[in-house]
């Protein structure tokens, strides 16, 4: 779905985000933003989701090219580890 809302560019180029942008990114108060340009448009993302989405990106198949295919592989390896840790 695609909205639309409007803002005013102020002197030192400071906008006020619209509340329903605010709220459907979810950013807060204090919160950082990421603006990402694409030709001439321009995407407005919460940089906590962006860093995900990159980081998800970027361990796309490691976890089967470690050998991790389930809830109980990654189970065996935090045991194994918790046990060498004990030593």
């Amino acid at each position: 779905m695609v909205t639309a809302d409007s803002a005013k560019v102020m002197s030192k180029g400071q906008v006020t985000l619209p509340k329903e942008i605010r709220e459907a990114i979810g950013v807060h108060t204090g919160d950082r933003v990421i603006f990402i340009r694409q030709g001439e448009k321009v995407i407005l993302m919460n940089s906590a989701v962006y860093a995900m989405k990159m980081f998800q990106k970027e361990m796309d198949g490691e976890a089967e090219k470690a050998g991790i295919y389930s809830d109980d592989d990654v189970n065996n390896i935090i045991a194994q580890i918790r046990q060498e840790n004990k030593k």
